[in-house]
């Protein structure tokens, strides 16, 4: 959880739902604000996205190393 509240591009992205929310209060309600929605939603689940992707490859390395270790112990 701590990977994602501290990321700058959630966070980021996160923040700009306040706009988001002022552009709704304030705005006309029509087919335009759904499509801001739509497009908020799209950049916090591709923040989101990044910080998976970025963890999964950091796992994978780690995975690489002690497979290595493992490998130069046997031998």
């Amino acid at each position: 959880m701590r990977k994602y509240l501290f990321n700058p591009g959630v966070l980021s992205s996160v923040a700009s739902g306040i706009g988001v929310a002022k552009a709704t209060t304030k705005g006309p309600r029509d087919w335009r604000l759904a499509l801001l929605w739509v497009s908020w939603g799209i950049g916090v689940a591709l923040a989101i996205g990044a910080v998976n992707q970025r963890d999964e490859g950091t796992r994978q390395q780690e995975l690489e190393r002690e497979l290595e270790k493992a490998a130069k112990k046997r031998r």
